[in-house]
């Protein structure tokens, strides 16, 4: 790959699934860095930090639905509010094992919910992202 992501986030409480998925991304040669969060709160907390004066912002962030805490909605809903220049032009896919169709309706009227995914995330699905929404 020629142009590689700079960061994506995964956001997900089981850590077997994010080695697995964060083994595709590197495998993948897609992103510079892959950051894995377990709880959402901490992954909020990252998106208000800054380096060399800008907040940080992945271009892609893969987030779970069902987790203890700050659950994936909670996290979106949480994400919405933050100011425009925090949120910037993240992508933000559902990641999930939830086969409940309410689930994935929910998700279609988020705004800021890209795509609604079914784990585990595979190659093939990767590259569906890359080309879709960023031109890779």
């Amino acid at each position: 790959m020629d142009t590689k992501l700079k960061c994506i986030v995964l956001i997900d409480d089981d850590e077997p699934t994010n080695f697995l998925h964060k083994r595709v991304i590197e495998r993948y040669g897609c992103a510079e860095r892959v950051i894995v969060f377990q709880e959402a709160q901490l992954a909020l907390k990252f998106l208000g930090e800054r380096e060399n004066g800008a907040y940080v912002q992945p271009e892609l962030i893969l987030l779970d639905i069902n987790m203890p805490g700050m659950n994936g909605w909670e996290f979106l809903e949480a994400y919405e509010n933050l100011p425009a220049e925090q949120r910037g032009q993240i992508v933000v896919m559902m990641l999930t094992t939830s086969l409940n169709p309410d689930d994935a309706k929910f998700a279609d009227s988020v705004v800021s919910v890209a795509r609604f995914l079914n784990k585990p995330l595979t190659s093939a699905m990767l590259q569906e992202i890359l080309s879709k929404y960023f031109g890779r």
